[in-house]
């Protein structure tokens, strides 16, 4: 009876570990606009996020010259109107990672005058992931709002404290 106690707190923490290397390892990270393209005044947009699916985890990034572009992100009236004087934030690196950390729709242009109406804007659906009946919550995020890869640390806690409550059985 003892053995398979502990056998099955073993397997209960090994399942445990196992779906949050699942959420954590199903992350994916997007250019914008690539292979073909870029965050530019060429690249259909419409056409690039309607062949992928964006899940809480995911990241996109910005690559564009910082010279002539940047990203705002903005809220739907925002969007529709192709205006950046409300804006959620903002960014000009040339470089910019965004973190989709929950699910809903994100809104993001680019700024400069008539960059927005010659259709540089894009529209993101985060959608829930789909799992198993061992579906884990979605990653957290730090303050400044990117993933945090602590999700398979907090399950190997997890496990580490049911493996050693078995010593009190």
């Amino acid at each position: 009876m003892e053995i398979r106690r502990h056998a099955l707190m073993i397997a209960v923490a090994v399942a445990v570990v196992a779906s949050f290397a699942r959420v954590a390892a199903a992350a994916t990270s997007y250019t914008v606009g690539a292979p073909d393209g870029l965050w530019d005044m060429q690249t259909d947009y419409a056409e690039w996020v309607a062949a992928r699916t964006f899940h809480p985890g995911d990241n996109i990034t910005f690559t564009y010259s910082r010279e002539l572009h940047d990203v705002v992100e903005v809220g739907k009236a925002g969007y529709d109107a192709c205006s950046s004087a409300n804006n959620v934030s903002a960014f000009r690196s040339g470089n910019d990672v965004v973190s989709l950390t929950a699910v809903g729709t994100r809104y993001f242009l680019c700024g400069l005058t008539g960059h927005c109406n010659s259709g540089m804007k894009i529209r993101i659906d985060v959608a829930a992931t789909t799992a198993g009946p061992t579906a884990a919550p979605p990653p957290t995020t730090s303050a400044a709002g990117s993933t945090v890869a602590g999700a398979g640390r907090g399950a190997l806690l997890v496990a580490q404290a049911l493996v050693g409550s078995m010593a009190f059985w």
